[in-house]
């Protein structure tokens, strides 16, 4: 459940600002001593997190360029997407690794 609520906690991304990767960091950091799936998945969800938040401030930058307002919408999507598919596996118990995702955390 704990690994499944690192991925669900990005989603109040939409709702408060940085709450994509505040949200996993802290489950995380409370939990990953406890229960290595947690420590695997928030680390995961993180790297996530910041993947997209990159491509966000990206696309908001090509904006501009009239390009930016199509991948903004894109990397919203896939960020929901991507984030529901993850909370659903981790909730079976699955370990799940986000496609297109920069591993910082180790």
């Amino acid at each position: 459940m704990w690994a499944m609520l690192c991925h669900l906690s990005a989603l109040s991304g939409f709702i408060i600002p940085f709450g994509s990767l505040i949200g996993p960091l802290v489950v995380w950091q409370i939990k990953k001593n406890q229960y290595p799936i947690v420590d695997d998945q928030g680390k995961e969800a993180l790297n996530f997190q910041i993947t997209i938040t990159l491509a966000a401030i990206v696309s908001a930058i090509l904006i501009v360029v009239l390009v930016g307002i199509a991948l903004l919408i894109a990397v919203g999507i896939a960020s929901l997407v991507f984030t529901i598919i993850a909370a659903i596996k981790a909730n079976n118990g699955e370990t799940y690794r986000y496609p297109f995702c920069l591993r910082l955390i180790k």
